[in-house]
């Protein structure tokens, strides 16, 4: 394998987060203004849904042939939980607090989901194995740096001038607002992957699953924004930044990025494509301090840290899990193994 093929999936994950990081500071200066969280969603999934469908007719021709009255119901509440509610909730948590805090929580989608199937019956955790005890300390160390996020703020980390600071300041009552919100948002994300699993093994189109979804998505964040603000105005995009912002999320955001992470997950796996996830909070810092302006707190830090560190600890045990799996079914295959293979495989 060369060079470029080595590290060409390394480098897609890295502009994927570095692509979402923006779309994320981009959406804050657009709510700082005024602009309406299911308006920007709205766009985002129409744009999505344009920019997808002909990708989807090209390289799914028979999907229609395929689109069962059940499939649309799923790819209706699919589109309700990951796409409106999940972009109302985290847009909301976005405009009381702050781009990096806000990614804080992205990182813990995939420990939610985790234990979401560990209560539904998907998962197991084996405390006699390696891998199990490991995804049961990446949990609670996430949810420990989730409770740091949510009720501790901390001290500023960087010296800015009172003016300045008076600006950027969020209020103790916003923040902890806004990391309700952030929740909320991460677990309806969370409770999506797992319809979402489903309706990959009924219906394998992702091009055209993703379009539709979008499309239902946009549908239903328009009827909800005009059932809770019937004014009219908030529906005309003020300027280039809110055009260029929509724009952006919908074909990068949504559009790009989610077929770049489809031919990473095809080529390294899922957990190598979850593990990049904390890069888009690196870039947001950056992007926060730099550009943005905002602060930094102590709490934002110290909870960071306690989620990724989480996240990697749970990483590393579903990939051990998946190892000792393939191994076991390699060996039953030969024939050498003496014990017949369950759904959970044997401990190291």
């Amino acid at each position: 394998m060369s060079f470029f093929q080595k590290w060409k999936p390394v480098a897609a994950m890295i502009f994927v987060e570095f692509a979402l990081a923006v779309v994320n500071a981009l959406f804050k200066k657009v709510l700082s203004g005024g602009m309406s969280q299911l308006v920007i969603a709205t766009y985002r999934f129409s744009i999505a849904a344009i920019f997808l469908t002909p990708i989807a007719c090209l390289l799914e021709r028979n999907f229609i042939s395929n689109l069962t009255g059940r499939v649309v119901c799923s790819l209706f509440f699919s589109a309700l939980l990951g796409g409106t509610l999940t972009q109302y909730f985290f847009l909301i948590g976005l405009k009381y607090t702050s781009t990096t805090f806000s990614c804080a929580f992205i990182n813990m989608v995939p420990i939610n989901t985790f234990v979401m199937a560990l209560l539904l019956g998907q998962e197991k955790i084996t405390i006699k194995c390696k891998s199990g005890r490991a995804k049961a300390l990446g949990t609670l160390c996430c949810l420990g740096g989730a409770l740091i996020l949510t009720l501790y703020k901390g001290m500023p980390l960087i010296s800015k001038p009172a003016s300045e600071a008076h600006e950027v300041n969020h209020s103790t009552k916003n923040w902890i607002v806004g990391s309700s919100f952030l929740f909320a948002g991460s677990l309806v994300w969370s409770s999506w992957f797992l319809i979402q699993a489903k309706i990959g093994k009924e219906y394998p189109y992702q091009y055209s699953s993703t379009a539709i979804m979008s499309l239902l998505g946009a549908i239903q964040s328009a009827i909800l924004s005009l059932v809770i603000d019937r004014n009219t105005s908030t529906w005309f995009l003020k300027g280039s930044l809110e055009i260029s912002s929509v724009i952006y999320a919908g074909i990068v955001g949504s559009g790009l990025c989610y077929v770049v992470m489809s031919w990473c997950v095809k080529k390294k796996g899922a957990v190598f494509t979850s593990a990049f996830s904390p890069f888009i909070q690196i870039f947001a810092a950056v992007i926060d301090i730099c550009i943005l302006h905002e602060q930094i707190h102590l709490g934002s830090i110290l909870g960071s840290i306690l989620v990724i560190i989480g996240l990697y600890i749970l990483l590393w045990g579903k990939s051990k899990e998946a190892e000792i799996l393939k191994d076991s079914l390699a060996t039953e295959k030969n024939g050498q193994a003496t014990l017949p293979v369950t759904s959970s495989p044997p401990c190291t």
